[in-house]
């Protein structure tokens, strides 16, 4: 159990750090994802450029190229807005462990172990006994005992010598 517990609280915190990275990184160039990849566009071109074109070729090209990092990206609005960054990795860390903790804290399902008895008794023609209900699903014992409870109380099941059958 101890296990699980590390392991959706390590699910958690990546998830979080992660959406505060892209949260911040959305915020550092204010959404314009144009001006992103015309950036990485002038990118590419410098390198390129690099290998075949002149010395002042180059630098007219990072000079351009520093400009246009300078209109996309605004360090200054992002790192006022860290603590936007880091609710919204709260938020999402929250919800990861909130999906995977209601798995575990929640009781198992009446629906989903009535189910579970009627595809046993299908498979096994209609007849099944309760040793063959827990060698087949993972309930155990006490809720064995309990769903084929409910379902004869139901009348969906009913008593035939040491197992049950469908009615």
């Amino acid at each position: 159990m101890e296990g699980v517990n590390v392991q959706k609280l390590f699910l958690a915190v990546i998830a979080g750090c992660s959406s505060a990275l892209i949260a911040y990184s959305a915020l550092y160039v204010r959404g314009d994802l144009g001006g992103v990849m015309a950036y990485l566009r002038a990118r590419g071109a410098l390198r390129r450029l690099r290998e075949t074109g002149t010395e002042a070729e180059v630098t007219a090209a990072q000079a351009q190229l520093h400009a246009l990092g300078e209109r996309v990206g605004d360090p200054a609005f992002a790192a006022s807005l860290i603590p936007l960054a880091l609710l919204l990795g709260a938020v999402v860390a929250y919800l990861v462990w909130r999906t995977f903790a209601r798995r575990e804290l929640g009781s198992a399902r009446p629906d989903v172990q009535e189910r579970m008895v009627y595809r046993l008794a299908h498979r096994r023609g209609g007849r099944f006994t309760l040793d063959d209900l827990r060698a087949a699903s993972p309930l155990n014992d006490e809720q064995a005992r309990a769903v084929t409870a409910h379902l004869l109380d139901l009348g969906r099941l009913t008593r035939d010598g040491e197992g049950f059958r469908l009615s």
